[in-house]
């Protein structure tokens, strides 16, 4: 389970950010009279709301990419192993066809959908939240029409289920 233990890193390092933000608008921090003189109550509240909603933000795509990683990791292994498990076969054709381009949600994700029909659930609520991760990596430009709010906690709890559920193949393993 070494990619839960990845994520949960992730998880400790947000919780720390988390907390010294707080601290750092908080009056007994050092230099805070200096820095925020001239801000009322209301500016520091909405200063510091902007600050936490951007670190959720951040590990939420951490998150995503360190999940994208453990399932192309997987697919490599898969494939230079030359596993003869179905998914693997299918990767394998995969990689036949595609050779270096394999694509994460239309070839990667879309062989466990097929393949593997138990995993069919998680599969499609990755995929919206890589709808999510495609807005916060490409500008966050316009509001994304994802069907549910996703934040740090929403990612964080599927990728905890994902990597309980998924059969992936680790770094040193």
């Amino acid at each position: 389970m070494a990619s839960v233990a990845r994520i949960v890193r992730i998880a400790e390092h947000h919780n720390d950010v988390v907390s010294s933000l707080r601290l750092y608008f908080d009056v007994p921090s050092p230099d805070f009279t200096a820095r925020y003189y001239d801000k009322t109550t209301a500016e520091l509240e909405s200063l510091l709301a902007a600050r936490l909603e951007e670190t959720d933000l951040r590990s939420a795509l951490t998150i995503l990419a360190d999940l994208e990683a453990a399932f192309r990791f997987d697919y490599k292994y898969r494939c230079l192993k030359r596993l003869k498990d179905p998914i693997s076969r299918g990767f394998h054709a995969i990689q036949k066809s595609r050779n270096k381009r394999v694509r994460f949600d239309e070839d990667i994700l879309e062989e466990w959908k097929q393949r593997s029909p138990n995993f069919r659930r998680l599969v499609g609520e990755l995929r919206a939240a890589w709808k999510f991760r495609h807005w916060l990596a490409h500008g966050r430009t316009e509001e994304p029409k994802l069907g549910r709010k996703y934040d740090y906690s929403v990612i964080y709890a599927l990728a905890d289920a994902v990597l309980q559920a998924f059969p992936l193949h680790e770094p040193n393993n």
